[in-house]
């Protein structure tokens, strides 16, 4: 039988340094093993190819030459409830992280079968 889910909830992406570190792990690593251990939603990393911050350093990528520390994103789809144990947590870490926090609908098609 196929279905559809469908979930009101939030995007919540937080923007790191790639080789931004944490307790020993790359902040991007350490987000998203912190959600897993929490079991809070799924988690993505995606790297920039250029951008810069608050602090207006530009980083970027060039044909030849990778910038060595390029922004990424780490982005999770996540119930309301599930953002603010996420933010809580990265909060009582004391990891000092840029996020945004955006309304979202998202949802699993397919076969309920197959999942």
């Amino acid at each position: 039988m196929s279905t559809e889910i469908s979930i009101d909830g939030v995007q919540l992406r937080f923007y790191v340094h790639m080789h931004a570190r944490h307790d020993g792990l790359l902040v991007s690593q350490w987000l998203l093993e912190l959600a897993k251990r929490h079991k809070l939603g799924g988690g993505s990393v995606f790297r920039a190819i250029a951008g810069f911050g608050r602090h207006g350093v530009l980083h970027q990528e060039a044909f030849f030459e990778l910038a060595d520390d390029l922004p990424v994103a780490v982005e999770f789809l996540l119930r309301e409830s599930e953002a603010e144990t996420l933010l809580q947590l990265v909060r009582a870490a004391g990891v000092e992280l840029v996020y945004a926090r955006i309304p979202a609908r998202f949802g699993v098609l397919g076969n309920e079968e197959t999942r």
